[in-house]
């Protein structure tokens, strides 16, 4: 147990670093989720190019969604072990080949080898459970839904992917946007190695093998709940940042660049609910941001599925989802830094980002299969959508340490685990 005096001299030695290891993580995380999603601003292209049924197209957006969610159970315990600024480091060096090879297999026009690549490219995804470990220790428990919040704003890269991908290709080509993209992701990588450092709240703990951290987490109750809450908001949120280029697209026939410009918008628009959800989620408590966010997806989506002929109507309303969402991804992840031992938050915020991102992997392929293209709609998809966040919305009342004073208490009693 810690002696009682290392919380305060640990507080002391954060004030140090916590603002530099923040920033420098949330560019990571913003050039990582750039990469990831390059996809699926050009779907377009690769379903004309192709000639791409509906359902090709969204198993080829889907795809590295599918991967970096899965990569983020290993990555976030793989943190826990070996520290964020080494895995930041290799995570986004492994990335930036990726995307040239991505750019350089795409103009062969071949689906299957398309997707092989693309697969491994779905690692970039998992930079996400790197930062959450490494941001959250270096603040303490009052601040790290803020710490998560910011972070988790790094998310904006899809909304960079949507608006810079297109208008780059049209500008400097195809393959000469993946080699700008994958170079600007290798300088991110040496960036991080020369930047970031460990937070001192890390120091002497010794480290262990990232199986038993892994089976440890899987084991508590809360781990899963908070995996079904966040497949559900920040699925949704991943789902619509990378379908619905294809969504407006094939609904209100707008061209790449026109949708590209309203997905960023609404990707932007989640991107600065997410620390405002995590701040919330400090001062209210991580249920009430979580109850919110659930109720206006869940209605809004009904919304959407109707759809809405006219842009001042429909544009509001996609822009209030992802808000609500926004405020979802912030809550449920200030839940994780104080219901989890602060030695298993990198392997617990790990599984639950990976049951984010498969939440973000279905979707594409629901919309696909459900598509109704005699009448433009993707109404089972947007229901199903809905219903799924009105079952989390009653989920929520079972997830303990939700109530302020206690999740605030709980990381500082468990610090010496």
């Amino acid at each position: 147990m810690s002696a009682p005096t290392a919380p305060a001299a640990t507080e002391a030695q954060l004030a140090h670093g916590q603002t530099r290891n923040l920033l420098v993580a949330t560019l990571a995380s913003t050039v990582g989720f750039w990469a990831w999603t390059m996809v699926g601003p050009l779907s377009g292209r690769y379903t004309q190019a192709m000639d791409l049924s509906p359902t090709q197209t969204g198993v080829l957006v889907a795809m590295p969604i599918l991967v970096g969610s899965i990569a983020r159970i290993p990555v976030g315990a793989l943190t826990d072990r070996y520290g964020g600024r080494l895995m930041f480091t290799a995570l986004l060096g492994a990335t930036a080949p990726l995307v040239l090879l991505t750019g350089l297999v795409g103009q062969l026009d071949r689906f299957v080898p398309l997707l092989i690549v693309v697969f491994f490219l779905g690692i970039a995804g998992a930079v996400f459970s790197i930062g959450i470990p490494f941001c959250s220790a270096w603040y303490p428990a009052s601040r790290k839904g803020f710490a998560t919040g910011v972070f988790g704003a790094g998310m904006v890269g899809t909304a960079v992917s949507a608006f810079a991908t297109p208008r780059l290709v049209a500008s400097i080509g195809y393959l000469g946007t993946h080699v700008l993209v994958a170079v600007l992701v290798a300088v991110t990588a040496l960036a991080c190695w020369v930047l970031l450092r460990e937070s001192p709240a890390n120091s002497g703990r010794a480290p262990q093998p990232a199986l038993p951290r892994i089976l440890r987490a899987f084991r508590q109750k809360v781990t899963w709940q908070l995996c079904f809450l966040y497949g559900v908001v920040f699925g949704a949120f991943v789902a619509f940042s990378n379908y619905l280029p294809t969504y407006l697209g094939n609904v209100y026939d707008f061209s790449a660049t026109d949708a590209g410009l309203r997905t960023a918008g609404f990707a932007v628009a989640a991107v600065i609910a997410r620390p405002v959800g995590g701040i919330l989620a400090d001062r209210i408590g991580p249920r009430t941001v979580t109850l919110a966010s659930l109720a206006g997806a869940a209605v809004l989506a009904v919304i959407v599925a109707f759809q809405p002929g006219a842009e001042r109507v429909y544009g509001p309303v996609f822009l209030l989802l992802a808000v609500f969402l926004g405020f979802g991804t912030g809550g449920v992840f200030a839940w994780v830094g104080r219901a989890a031992a602060p030695r298993d938050v990198g392997t617990i915020g790990g599984i639950i980002a990976a049951a984010g991102g498969l939440g973000g992997y279905f979707p594409p392929l629901v919309m696909g299969a459900t598509y109704n293209a005699e009448h433009q709609s993707y109404f089972v998809g947007l229901i199903l959508l809905s219903a799924f966040a009105a079952v989390a919305f009653l989920l929520t009342f079972t997830v303990g340490n939700g109530g302020r004073t206690d999740e605030r208490a709980a990381p500082e009693a468990s610090a010496g685990a």
